[in-house]
């Protein structure tokens, strides 16, 4: 068996082809999903980054591996204690040692370690390789190195391979040669001119007046020219999407390019191909733009295309955390998902062509908000414990059936579908904190450590520029809310 695991930063479901967007970004991964399982219902259970990978090596919750943040205790995993071994849990039980245990090679192709200080990530890999940017690092780059490694490697039987591309991660950076491919095409047709002036009116880092951060970043300004700085009229949104998507599409041709190699090295026809990422990204949706910062629909939904021997191909509905994908991978294989693991397999339902998942997903961010988002049927209820200094309400509730992109909270309206996601989150915290990481839920903990780490000491700074800039009734709110 081989698999190769194709990890692209940052990358929303909704902006592939495959799954219905308007622009031509991912003709290589849909050529993909044409011939493999496309899966509509995958979450992230933590995110962003450190915990959405952390918990895809680990197969366990942020509240158990113990990693929710970016920074502060809650940015490292438990360790074992008197208990550990010559050979740690983290790394008997990762991710990658057990496709060891599966006979397969395990390789990665990423500087995730390197840019978040995330070491832990090398558990149970035969070998990786950093390319040295701290994710600044282009496609064109990665592919150098995936390219000599299966050029040496890629014709034996059995191996695990994972190419990490950042393309679409911020700032918008794809090279000037791929020109303006979107220029001529059409916006996405939610976020119009008077959203985007509503949103202008409103505050928090990467908000419509602040879209790189708490204010304009000069160095970006003049580096980075595909990336906005504040969303000062609907130029400026174009250009976001512009950014993203030609992100999108410069990862797209890694992929097309990774597919080629394969098929001159003869093994293209029976390697099995995951096409997924850590998180997807907010452009617009709850006035945050080009980042993730939220446990909402569009920073927690991931897209997943999965080809393999004697799957078949079409599409699959059921809601599944990314760790029971992983599970799922394991068994396939003919191995036991560790009982350490949040995962659960369904890859039963998968031979027998059966679309069953899970009732509800419980979906942690801790690195620039502490939230906790419940995704059941067509809701996404949100549960705030710290803002990052966005005045968001403390339950929010979203109709994602006619409000696909959070635009209006209509909890106090339906009180009776908010207490029904309420009682969910209550009921999954009631059982995860038996177990938790170091004894206690880690969201907590971030908010008394100051609060979720890109947001931490930041508010002094960020009242003035309210203030500043004829926004004083928020900086007022916000100073109240967060004193």
């Amino acid at each position: 068996m081989r698999l190769l695991y194709i990890d692209i930063d940052t990358l929303r479901a909704d902006h592939l082809g495959c799954y219905g967007y308007h622009r031509a970004t991912s003709p290589n991964i849909d050529a993909v999903a044409a011939g493999a399982v496309l899966f509509e219902g995958i979450y992230a259970s933590d995110v962003p980054c450190l915990p959405s990978r952390t918990a895809l090596l680990t197969g366990r919750f942020g509240i158990h591996n113990g990693v929710v943040n970016h920074g502060g205790t809650d940015a490292d995993p438990v360790i074992d204690g008197p208990q550990r071994g010559f050979f740690s849990r983290l790394h008997l039980d990762s991710f990658p040692n057990r496709l060891k245990h599966a006979g397969l090679r395990t390789v990665t192709i990423s500087s995730f370690a390197h840019r978040h200080s995330a070491f832990h990530w090398h558990a149970g890999f035969d070998e990786a390789y950093n390319v040295g940017k701290y994710g600044m690092e282009t496609a064109e780059e990665v592919f150098t190195v995936a390219a000599d490694w299966l050029r040496r490697r890629g014709r034996e039987d059995s191996w695990f391979l994972h190419v990490h591309l950042w393309d679409p991660h911020s700032p918008y950076r794809a090279a000037a040669s791929y020109g303006e491919p979107f220029e001529d095409s059409p916006l996405p047709a939610w976020l119009t001119e008077e959203v985007r002036a509503g949103h202008w009116a409103g505050c928090g880092p990467h908000s419509a007046q602040e879209g790189r951060g708490f204010s304009p970043n000069e160095y970006d300004r003049s580096h980075y020219p595909r990336q906005p700085q504040e969303m000062v009229d609907m130029a400026a949104v174009r250009r976001m999407f512009d950014g993203y998507d030609v992100g999108v599409l410069a990862a797209d041709r890694c992929v097309g390019k990774l597919l080629e190699l394969l098929g001159e090295l003869g093994v293209e026809s029976d390697t099995a191909i995951m096409v997924s990422a850590d998180h997807g990204e907010t452009l617009g949706e709850l006035n945050i733009y080009c980042d993730h910062q939220t446990a909402d629909e569009y920073t927690t939904h991931v897209p997943l295309i999965l080809r393999w021997p004697g799957l078949g191909a079409g599409r699959r509905r059921a809601l599944h955390y990314q760790i029971d994908v992983t599970a799922t991978l394991l068994e396939l294989l003919g191995e036991k998902v560790p009982e350490s693991w949040d995962g659960q397999s369904f890859a039963a339902g998968l031979r027998q062509g059966v679309d069953v998942g899970r009732d509800h997903l419980v979906l942690s961010q801790g690195a620039w908000t502490c939230q906790r988002g419940v995704r059941f049927d067509n809701w996404m209820l949100i549960s705030t414990l710290h803002g990052g200094y966005h005045l968001f309400d403390d339950v929010m509730l979203f109709d994602l059936g006619n409000d696909p992109f959070e635009q209006r909270n209509v909890a106090a309206e339906r009180t009776d579908v908010a207490a029904r996601g309420l009682t969910l989150l209550s009921h999954w915290q009631a059982g995860m904190i038996r177990n938790a990481a170091r004894g206690r839920d880690p969201l907590e903990s971030v908010v008394l450590e100051g609060g979720p780490y890109h947001v931490r000491g930041e508010l002094p700074a960020y009242l003035e520029r309210l203030r500043a800039t004829g926004r004083a009734e928020l900086a007022v709110a916000l100073a109240e809310r967060y004193r």
